[in-house]
């Protein structure tokens, strides 16, 4: 299972730091990723994260603002979300596969955190 921190409220340009912690998994041999929703939209994936090689995926328009990292002793990744603006307004959720290759394809995440709101005011 995922089990996610973090979020909150912050100005535009400000910052923020998501955490995720798995359990469960076998060994490093998993991948987080990170997918957010904002009000009247569908699921957007954001970043992801291969908790074995250290590989990752960012979705373009996000790459340069937004970086996943991970601490394996604490089998947590993290994604640290810098500049924002009002359009990064989403519900933020984790999630985790039992495979090390961070797809960006949110259909193979079998684990999802309860999600977390960001609220960037203008």
């Amino acid at each position: 299972q995922v089990v996610q921190s973090g979020g909150g409220m912050v100005q535009a340009g400000g910052s923020l730091k998501l955490s995720c912690t798995a359990s469960g998994f076998t060994e490093d041999r998993y991948a987080i990723g990170w997918y957010r929703q904002g009000p009247g939209e569908g699921r957007e994936g954001v970043s992801c994260i291969s908790m074995d090689s250290g590989d990752t995926y960012y979705e373009a328009s996000l790459k340069g603002r937004f970086t996943i990292s991970k601490d394996n002793t604490k089998k947590t990744a993290y994604l640290q979300m810098d500049k924002l603006t009002p359009e990064d307004t989403a519900v933020y959720y984790c999630a985790g596969r039992g495979e090390s290759w961070p797809s960006p394809d949110s259909s193979t995440y079998d684990y999802w955190g309860e999600g977390t709101q960001v609220t960037v005011s203008a």
